[in-house]
């Protein structure tokens, strides 16, 4: 918190609060926008209490953010390039960081109102990327430089594909139910809807063991929940911070002696392993087709061209930044901060890019990404008490506004109502689904994964569709990304012809 005004002046120091504030609002408006993917089932089957189904989902949803590691929040960050971060003024920096907020949030709300389940993550990725195409038509930079575009399109094919296999996995375990869980009557009460339930034998809760799946599928969904909507919360944050306040937020500030000792061998042992298999390198510079420029100028600490033939050069200026003797980034100025920062993140993208190279065997592979998380110890990371604020934000947004969303997810996808097997597979498949993608760092939708993981079960079970409330959730998926770009890019580019 110390370095969270260095070097800004009152102006840009309130507006960063602002901005945080914003963040924060956000995040809690994911918290409710989303919370009917977690409590919709147990409310609809009766499994639980309203009140008490959302309490339990804005704990489950607090506990994911806290323990789901940052690996989704980066993903996030690096879908935009570092130099357009650190090469922005503060006045862009603002222009950016509001305009992406602003087209997140009102898209959200829209959606919310309407009780469409509109995805999130759509929207704010949506919003990154408009914020990135709009940079680029006003500085005439090309789209190549705009985006990260492998970032980007990894993030494109988690996002198309967790919806189908939501469905698959959720019809498939419905099948299964139905072909091996309904031979006796005991068994087939699962298959009830809770009206069926209470008009056959008076009891308006689901069978014990039956409800005990339904409330744990539904707080592992808030779990997983947490751990990857929550994971995009931070990233947000960190986004907004390198962005405004680079000076103590390019890097770790409260990195230790032994953190940075850690990134310097590393730098060191990927440079032995360079310079033993120069044959990779040179296939990965050849791969790369914009040309390379010298980096060997140490009298201008920001002149840096990222490319593949420069890695040597970049290995030799981080270690001079990082001498054997330097025990935290105070010693460093901030113009060198941030030069580590793009000069780190450039050769951990060699580095990457090495590892995918086909030639090499498993170990190589290994070792690779190993000196890769060493590298990004200290630059890809999270304070504390940002992933609290996260944390919070989340799940005090997740305790209301729920039975919009929840009443499209429970009754109005398919023709008939939901029974109890269908929530237990739908729920089941997004707690694993979404739990899956947060570990391996993979943002997804946790709104798509379980509404198709519904659908999914309804089709299996041949109760249909409702044609219309489906096609209402098919449009909102098409058209979130493109509005929120759309909405972004103008809200950006009449912020910058205000300034």
């Amino acid at each position: 918190m110390l370095h969270l005004f260095a070097g800004l002046d009152f102006y840009t120091g309130s507006m960063l609060l602002l901005a945080l504030a914003f963040v924060l609002f956000y995040e809690a408006i994911n918290g409710f926008h989303d919370t009917a993917n977690a409590v919709a089932t147990v409310i609809y089957t009766r499994a639980m209490q309203p009140q008490l189904a959302v309490i339990m989902a804005a704990v489950f949803n607090f506990c994911g953010v806290l323990l789901g590691g940052l690996s989704v929040a980066y993903a996030i960050v690096h879908m935009l390039p570092t130099d357009l971060l650190l090469n922005m003024g503060s006045s862009h920096g603002l222009a950016m960081v509001f305009s992406m907020l602003l087209a997140a949030i009102i898209w959200n709300l829209g959606t919310w109102y309407f009780g469409l389940p509109a995805s999130s993550s759509h929207t704010l990725i949506g919003a990154i990327i408009g914020i990135g195409l709009t940079n680029a038509l006003m500085t005439g930079r090309s789209v190549v430089d705009a985006l990260n575009i492998p970032a980007v399109m990894n993030i494109f094919a988690s996002l198309i594909a967790s919806p189908v296999v939501g469905m698959v996995i959720a019809g498939g375990l419905i099948f299964l139910l139905r072909r091996y869980w309904s031979g006796t009557k005991k068994r087939a009460r699962i298959h009830r809807l809770p009206e069926e339930r209470k008009k056959k034998g008076g009891k308006k809760k689901p069978p014990f063991w039956t409800r005990i799946s339904l409330i744990s599928s539904a707080a592992g969904v808030a779990f997983s929940h947490g751990a990857n909507d929550g994971q995009k919360g931070i990233g947000l944050v960190m986004l907004v911070l390198v962005g405004i306040a680079p000076a103590g937020f390019v890097v770790n500030m409260n990195a230790t002696g032994y953190e940075i000792t850690r990134t310097r061998d590393a730098i060191s042992n990927l440079e032995a392993y360079l310079q033993q298999h120069p044959d990779l390198l040179k296939q990965v510079i050849d791969k790369a087709q914009l040309p390379a420029t010298s980096t060997t100028d140490t009298t201008q600490p920001m002149a840096f061209h990222c490319h593949p033939a420069n890695t040597m050069d970049s290995l030799n200026r981080v270690k001079t930044l990082l001498p054997a003797n330097i025990e935290n980034y105070d010693a460093l100025s901030i113009p060198q901060r941030s030069q580590l920062r793009r000069i780190m993140l450039c050769i951990s993208d060699t580095a990457n890019n090495v590892a995918k190279l086909p030639a090499l065997n498993s170990n190589d592979v290994h070792l690779l990404k190993r000196l890769k998380t060493d590298m990004l110890s200290t630059i890809e990371y999270a304070p504390v008490w940002i992933i609290m604020a996260v944390a919070l934000a989340l799940g005090v947004g997740t305790m209301i506004g729920w039975r919009r969303v929840a009443t499209t997810i429970g009754e109005k996808i398919g023709k008939k109502g939901m029974t109890y097997a269908q929530g237990m597979s739908a729920q089941i498949t997004a707690a694993v689904s979404i739990g899956l993608a947060s570990y391996i760092g993979m943002p997804v939708s946790t709104t798509h994964v379980l509404s198709s993981a519904v659908a999914g079960t309804m089709i299996v079970d041949g109760g249909g569709l409702q044609r219309k409330t489906v096609t209402s959730i098919a449009m909102a998926w098409v058209f979130t990304l493109p509005a929120a770009i759309l909405l972004s890019g103008i809200l950006y580019w009449a912020s910058l012809q205000l300034l």
